[in-house]
């Protein structure tokens, strides 16, 4: 049976978000921006640059052999970016409140290669 996380699960997973953050950038920048209000446009933009700043945290965890932090990361994407982008498509403002338990991930996942790199042997 294969692992769960193989040598370029991460790396691929990332690299399908990054993809998917252009599209969804260009998305809201092109077509949303005449359909929803400037808060929900705004709520867009910081799910936009979320994603792609902890895709990349994501690539730097598993390139320093920390495969499970770049998981973390990526899950973290989910959550936080994920219901934010949900919310402004549906309106349905409950989904709110998944946005944080992203943040405590994105915490955890900071924290955690923090301590990789704290207690790696020059």
């Amino acid at each position: 049976m294969k692992p769960l996380l193989g040598r370029n699960t991460v790396p691929f997973l990332a690299s399908m978000l990054g993809f998917l953050g252009v599209a969804l950038g260009a998305f809201g920048a092109h077509s949303l921006r005449e359909s929803i209000s400037p808060k929900m446009l705004s709520v867009w933009n910081t799910a936009t640059l979320y994603l792609f700043v902890h895709v990349f945290a994501s690539y730097v965890a598993h390139w320093r052999g920390s495969k499970r932090i770049g998981a973390l990361f990526l899950f973290g994407t989910l959550l936080f970016s994920g219901s934010l982008y949900m919310m402004v498509l549906t309106g349905f403002k409950v989904l709110g409140m998944i946005t944080p338990l992203g943040g405590v991930v994105y915490l955890l996942s900071w924290a955690s290669l923090a301590y990789v790199f704290y207690t790696e042997k020059e």
